[in-house]
């Protein structure tokens, strides 16, 4: 699985270095480092929608520490599930 954070301006400004975070600590809680491709990206097209993350091919967007949760769960955890 590969995922991506935008940082560009705008998901920069609206705080893409802590889902970034959140990110990295979730894999590790989770033990996923070694199964989970985890980079930062340029530019995801989706400037107005907040945080913007990749799961593979699927972009979601507006996530903030509040939606974090639920996002890695269904996307990352369950897109995870679906691989095996």
């Amino acid at each position: 699985m590969k995922i991506s954070v935008c940082v560009g301006s705008s998901c920069h400004l609206k705080g893409s270095y802590n889902i970034i975070n959140l990110m990295k600590e979730n894999l590790e809680k989770n033990g996923l480092t070694d199964k989970v491709e985890l980079a930062a990206s340029f530019c995801l097209g989706k400037c107005t929608n907040g945080v913007s993350v990749k799961v593979n091919d699927e972009v979601i967007t507006g996530v903030t520490p509040d939606t974090f949760d639920e996002m890695f769960n269904e996307k990352v955890l369950g897109g995870l599930k679906n691989e095996q």
